[in-house]
């Protein structure tokens, strides 16, 4: 009985892991082809299973690139997770983050009108404007249109699209880019942007 109940236990690790090296395959397709266009074959063959193996763990292709955003999502929120309150190792945190999936999350923008990717983005929109909220506490106003108006321009300040701008199209390192935007927010948090 021991045995069974041993093979059972490694039967379901067994199963467990095609389903992990699965949903890495898709987000690996994803990655690769920065678009939701992935097909199962490909999903499949980058797995090594077959696309019933596929099918048979998460039923459609929909079902697969769900769990594949979901575990993305919860990747992204462990990749930003504020170790510090001080912004600039904040910023380091964050450039790491645009670094490795800059150009992913710069390919779903560009896909919007895939429902999936108005998700995606929609819920890293909000979780960038709470991460510069977090981020800048301590030297935003308590309430009111103030805080609002300095947010919002916070976040303009650090958003992907601003690393886009000087890391791709400026061609600055890394470093270069933490300074400037470690530039942009300070000037912005000394100014208060007065109405």
């Amino acid at each position: 009985m021991k045995t069974r109940k041993y093979d059972m236990g490694a039967r379901q690790q067994a199963k467990c892991a095609t389903r992990e090296s699965i949903i890495a395959a898709a987000i690996d397709s994803f990655m690769a082809e920065r678009s939701f266009a992935v097909t199962l074959p490909a999903i499949a063959d980058r797995a090594g299973v077959t696309v019933k193996t596929v099918l048979r763990h998460f039923g459609s292709r929909d079902a697969l690139l769900d769990a594949a955003c979901a575990q993305v999502y919860d990747e992204v929120e462990a990749e930003r997770r504020i170790v510090s309150v001080d912004p600039e190792a904040a910023l380091r945190v964050l450039l790491n983050h645009y670094e490795r999936r800059g150009l992913v999350a710069l390919a779903m923008l560009s896909e919007e009108n895939d429902p999936r990717a108005l998700r995606m983005t929609a819920a890293g929109k909000l979780g960038h404007r709470e991460w510069v909220e977090e981020v800048f506490a301590a030297q935003l106003p308590a309430s009111g249109e103030a805080r609002s108006r300095l947010v919002d321009v916070l976040v303009v300040a650090t958003d992907v699209y601003a690393w886009k701008l000087l890391r791709l199209d400026r061609g600055l390192s890394v470093d270069e880019v933490h300074d400037r935007m470690a530039m942009m927010t300070a000037a912005l948090l000394e100014s208060g942007v007065k109405p």
